[in-house]
């Protein structure tokens, strides 16, 4: 989980607890209320779409395309199946992935029908380990990296472990509020290159030790693991900064209209004879889509052979400016 993300969550909980013992159970919305339909955005206010998500093509899975049908959340990109705990549903369509490589999949509560005195919420999430702003290389690092920079006033109450959930291996890092009075609970492991996670809140840990047994019914990809993850098979092999160096042999940089100075992540997929595939914009304005598309699909780079093959690559570039924060090693290509 990205440190601000989850500074966001504790700030988010311990307001509710506040809210909760003054007054009881808040009557606006959200985990812990008595009544959960979201207030409605006044007519007057005016929501400006700005940078954004988009690919080149419809047909390609995208991280953020998972989808609750029949109470099984599924996403094809991941190539993962999740069964939804019986009366618990998905809350909101997370927003869109942040210029920092986080996407929020998908967020599940208690539907009406759930009679159960404790209330919770199930946070499924993904870090694109290409763009992500902390110094770790894989699930594992990550979570190590999270744990040790958490906040003074939260109390770890399990270090990262390694756990087997559906014949897998995730790494679980429990920690809590005790002022709020809230626990949260994270299973992470590592998928094409992204950092996949379940974060569990609740102030009952009965009830968050029920929901993680019903793990078990998960489907997975058989390369998710905290240290693997690496795609390949039936997916491409993601590799970090592969449209670099040697690599490219025809490179034409975008052109844009407009000046724009934020930060536009890209993936893109390479095919077996080195031109690119599809491109998935994790958030860039309309014009430098276009700008970096028409570009993209004239790059050609050198074939990567594994066991002597050419084999499908996915790696990241960054256009514009890296954001505030960004390691060293990220190098962005200027419009």
């Amino acid at each position: 989980m990205h440190p601000t993300f989850l500074r966001s969550l504790v700030l988010l909980g311990f307001s509710i607890s506040l809210l909760a013992r003054a007054q009881g159970a808040p009557q606006s919305g959200g985990d812990f209320s008595n009544n959960p339909q979201p207030n409605a955005l006044p007519s007057d206010v005016i929501v400006v779409k700005g940078a954004w998500s988009s690919a080149s093509d419809s047909v390609t899975p995208v991280p953020e395309g998972g989808r609750v049908a029949n109470n099984v959340f599924s996403n094809r990109y991941f190539g993962f199946t999740y069964t939804l705990s019986p009366d618990w549903t998905q809350m909101y369509v997370g927003p869109p992935p942040s210029d920092s490589g986080y996407y929020v999949l998908a967020q599940i509560r208690p539907a009406d029908t759930f009679k159960g005195a404790s209330r919770g919420s199930i946070l499924i999430a993904a870090q694109d380990m290409f763009f992500t702003l902390t110094p770790a290389g894989n699930a594992l690092e990550l979570i190590n990296y999270n744990k040790e920079s958490l906040n003074a006033d939260y109390k770890v109450e399990q270090p990262p472990t390694l756990v087997r959930i559906a014949n897998h291996s995730f790494v679980r890092f429990d920690y809590g509020s005790p002022v709020a009075e809230l626990h949260w609970h994270v299973l992470a492991t590592q998928i094409r290159c992204h950092m996949v996670q379940f974060v569990f809140t609740s102030r009952d840990t009965k009830l968050v030790e029920s929901l993680i047994q019903e793990m078990s019914k998960m489907t997975l990809p058989a390369e998710a693991g905290p240290i693997s993850g690496k795609g390949g098979g039936d997916v491409p092999v993601c590799i970090k900064d592969y449209a670099g160096g040697e690599n490219v042999m025809e490179r034409i940089d975008p052109v844009s209209g407009e000046r724009r100075f934020n930060p536009a992540p890209v993936r893109i997929i390479i095919d077996k004879q080195g031109k690119v595939k599809h491109i998935h914009f994790l958030s860039a304005f309309p014009d430098q889509v276009k700008a970096i598309t028409d570009a993209l699909f004239q790059w050609r780079f050198k074939p990567y052979l594994r066991d002597g093959k050419p084999v499908e690559v996915e790696t990241g570039i960054l256009f514009g400016r890296a954001p505030p924060g960004a390691p060293p090693a990220s190098q962005a290509v200027k419009e």
